[in-house]
């Protein structure tokens, strides 16, 4: 079961850990969501780091994408604990 090298390169570039939370189809693609937002919020900072993109636009970046985690957020997990108490 050797992988390929796009895979190993995949596998490096974007880990992702295993869920072990409390399981609904909602948490684990929050729980993806979330994984995404870090990995991409990694790499921005690393290019801020290394003087590839501005202070300013690494904010913004990561500000659309904090926004894009919290509708997330919203439509996933918020409308199933509404649904729940009813």
């Amino acid at each position: 079961m050797d992988k390929t090298p796009e895979q190993q390169k995949q596998d490096f570039l974007y880990p992702n850990a295993h869920y072990r939370g409390n399981f609904t189809p909602e948490h684990l693609a929050f729980n993806a969501n979330l994984q995404e937002f870090a990995q991409r919020v990694s790499l921005l900072c690393g290019l801020e780091t290394s003087g590839k993109i501005s202070p300013d636009d690494a904010y913004h970046q990561i500000k659309g994408l904090w926004n894009e985690l919290r509708t997330s957020k919203k439509n996933l997990l918020d409308s199933t604990q509404g649904s729940s108490d009813s």
